[in-house]
């Protein structure tokens, strides 16, 4: 193993050239001019091949660690830190941890090589499925996509839930972020008050085809989705506000917020563990903070500075905005039924005929707290609460059951039947006794 020479291969091609000066087949300044280099050092290289030969032009440095290299027991260190406290944190997100609470300030790349070589970290194969990247849009606020991400993000120190995530399309900044218990039309007019609130209106948003923000259903007489009159509450409520949705047909359509929705699971849960965060409560108060750093690494700077954002209407108009709105027809005692409630129209004498069979508009807002609107005029009402229909049992099945139980004599049975359970004893037959 001694013998073995390592030499590139521009150490290589220097043995023809020296080899051809050393036989006086071309000049000591030919041969500097041919490897580019003085001829002063080229006479320098022709002592050293003369003397030592091949070995005289390999660099002496070369197999040995350099001055620069970081010590062995800063990686050791390192790695211990990261298995007691980092465990499953990739490389990049360890390393800011490590630099910003324990004052290691070696590569990221350092630091991902020696958790591949310790088994701590496992690379990632490369995606072999190709989409290709659409452009971004130039301004903030042009296009917003949204999504909800259900996943167990406070671990097993709560239940699973929702995170919905508005994110600007021109800069992949997290704009708002809030954790709710289900994906559902209240959630996120929830969600969408407060981003509005905070940013004002965007042109459009870009989401998925989940029910709440389109109507999917293509039975006959029903909402299509090629000649749609069928719109989702919360469909009308972008209308109302002139904010246009774009629905996307892939999960790649829509990869921004996929994307982030992944690097979320990954980052902001362990944000959460070592903070002690444990429910949604906690979680939305601790958000605000989290977007801040989550922008600081990953927004980019958009194409231009404008802001598209537009003005928000007043606070009275989205409080009607984002309501559930259903259509109803006043009976001709002037009743409503709306969610197994019964309302009892008030008016004054005289009105009573002219809302009969009218239709009106019944607004439930976000609280549960419900309005009546007649050709915008919201009318008077009382509510009347209608019991829970009661189980009607049919006697005959009834009967045939039981009669099938008494060929059987002399034992008793447990049986169910429409949600009840009943008990029968027979006697046994005296006949059949020895």
């Amino acid at each position: 193993m001694s013998n073995i020479i390592t030499m590139s291969k521009k150490e290589l091609s220097k043995i023809t050239v020296l080899e051809q000066a050393m036989n006086d087949k071309i000049t000591n300044k030919r041969g500097a001019s041919t490897l580019g280099i003085s001829t002063r050092h080229f006479r320098r290289l022709k002592r050293k091949y003369h003397k030592y030969g091949a070995a005289g032009l390999a660099h002496k440095l070369r197999g040995s660690s350099s001055n620069r290299a970081i010590e062995q027991y800063q990686k050791d260190y390192a790695i211990q830190t990261i298995k007691s406290n980092y465990s499953d944190f990739g490389p990049t997100f360890a390393h800011e941890k490590l630099v910003g609470n324990h004052d290691i300030s070696f590569s990221v790349e350092t630091l991902r090589k020696e958790m591949i070589k310790t088994g701590v970290w496992k690379p990632k194969r490369k995606k072999k499925n190709i989409h290709q990247m659409r452009d971004r849009r130039s301004q903030v606020g042009e296009l917003v996509q949204i999504d909800g991400s259900p996943h167990a993000w406070f671990e097993d120190r709560a239940d699973k839930c929702v995170l919905l995530v508005y994110i600007d399309d021109a800069t992949s900044q997290l704009l708002w972020l809030e954790f709710v218990d289900v994906e559902s039309t209240k959630s996120y007019f929830s969600a969408t008050h407060n981003y509005l609130n905070k940013y004002g209106r965007p042109l459009a948003f870009y989401a998925d085809k989940h029910s709440t923000f389109r109507v999917n259903t293509t039975k006959i007489d029903s909402a299509s989705t090629k000649d749609s009159n069928g719109i989702t509450q919360f469909g009308r409520a972008m209308e109302e506000l002139d904010i246009e949705m774009i629905f996307a047909n892939s999960a790649q359509a829509k990869g921004r917020v996929e994307r982030a929705n992944l690097t979320l699971q990954d980052r902001l849960i362990k944000e959460m563990r070592l903070l002690g965060i444990s429910s949604i409560e906690e979680g939305n108060r601790y958000l605000p903070q989290y977007i801040k750093m989550h922008n600081h690494n990953f927004a980019v700077v958009p194409n231009d500075n404008v802001d598209a954002h537009r003005p928000l209407l007043t606070e009275h108009e989205l409080e009607e905005i984002f309501t559930l709105k259903e259509t109803r027809v006043i009976s001709k005692s002037l009743e409503v039924r709306y969610k197994r409630k019964t309302y009892q129209i008030s008016v004054e004498k005289g009105y009573e005929y002219t809302l009969r069979r009218a239709k009106v508009h019944i607004l439930e807002s976000l609280d549960g707290s419900i309005k009546i609107q007649y050709r915008g005029k919201t009318l008077n009402f009382s509510t009347i609460e209608i019991k829970k229909n009661t189980s009607v049992y049919n006697s005959k099945i009834v009967n045939k059951k039981v009669d099938g139980l008494k060929q059987k004599q002399g034992r008793r049975y447990q049986f169910n039947l429409l949600g009840r359970t009943f008990l029968l004893w027979t006697r046994p037959d005296i006949s059949t006794l020895g």
